[in-house]
């Protein structure tokens, strides 16, 4: 988690520095949902990710200077470049992308879904979805799919309670009632408790190896910055923004379980500084790195189902 939260504020930093092109969505105060969520999967199981899909993409295992070298729009990067943040994904980590068309991600993961339950190798497909993309109709599809077909697909919603700029008026636990409606399990919890994610994820993703269907989990968090970087938030009460921020880090009730009494202040000194180094590294390469050339605009355009790339 400590990962993906210094991961966000350099990238922050570098973008506000305008080394960064494009537009970048924050992910921070999010993290327990996607380190809890992704800890029960490996390279073979599959997630389809959002706009706002940097812990996503760390939380299942990417590269991290892959991943600066992508946000950079650099020919090293995951997506040679082309894919920056927004587009951002790795194959070879099951990662099917981040998706800037709101609810685009649930028919991939349906799908990557359908592909294990057909070949009946175990996997199971994971589908990030944002509180705004709970309403469009490719969600309903991807729901009643997953349902009719027994797929092995865990609905994870991230109800951080703003879609873009606009205040969430359904009360907590309303999207998941919604997606219970169609018959599969669905519970609510609270979004910044790491142990909670992990609790219900794992025995998500235990059914849907089992052959026992579809499930759902509407995870309750707070968006701590803007809906992309550079929103100022003029919609936000900022006494509400202030004790959201205040009660909502996952890192802080982290360390404050019991479970984590063992982590003590040397060790996690030593993460912060690998975390640091690692950042650092990676930046310096990120932004050293070389451009895509022209000729490799129209390079893994099209792809032969022979297995060759055109």
């Amino acid at each position: 988690m400590k990962l993906i939260r210094e991961f966000e504020e350099r990238i922050r930093e570098e973008y506000q520095q305008g080394k960064l092109p494009g537009f970048i969505h924050m992910y921070r105060n999010q993290e327990a949902i996607a380190v809890g969520a992704c800890m029960h999967l490996g390279n073979d199981d599959y997630i389809a990710s959002t706009h706002r899909g940097h812990g996503h993409c760390i939380a299942k295992g990417c590269d991290i200077e892959d991943m600066l070298l992508e946000l950079a729009c650099k020919q090293d990067g995951l997506c040679k470049g082309k894919g920056g943040s927004m587009h951002i994904a790795d194959m070879s980590k099951g990662m099917l992308g981040a998706n800037a068309i709101v609810g685009g991600g649930p028919p991939i993961a349906a799908g990557a879904a359908l592909t294990a339950r057909t070949l009946g190798n175990g996997m199971v497909s994971m589908a990030f979805i944002g509180d705004g993309a709970s309403d469009q109709g490719t969600v309903a599809e991807s729901l009643n799919l997953a349902f009719v077909l027994q797929l092995p697909m865990i609905f994870m919603y991230e109800n951080n309670h703003y879609a873009e700029f606009t205040r969430n008026p359904k009360p907590d636990g309303r999207i998941a009632e919604r997606a219970g409606a169609y018959g599969m399990p669905a519970v609510t919890l609270d979004g910044s408790d790491f142990f909670a994610v992990y609790e219900a994820v794992g025995e998500a993703v235990q059914r849907g190896r089992d052959g026992g269907g579809p499930s759902a989990i509407e995870a309750v968090s707070s968006r701590y910055y803007g809906h992309f970087e550079g929103d100022a938030q003029q919609y936000r009460d900022a006494d509400e923004l202030k004790h959201s921020r205040e009660t909502s880090d996952p890192l802080a009730k982290f360390l404050a379980d019991e479970r984590c009494s063992e982590l003590d202040s040397d060790r996690i000194a030593q993460i912060d500084a690998d975390i640091q180094a690692t950042l650092d590294a990676g930046v310096e390469r990120a932004l050293a790195a070389a451009d895509p050339t022209p000729e490799q605009l129209y390079s893994d355009v099209y792809v032969s189902y022979r297995g060759e790339s055109a």
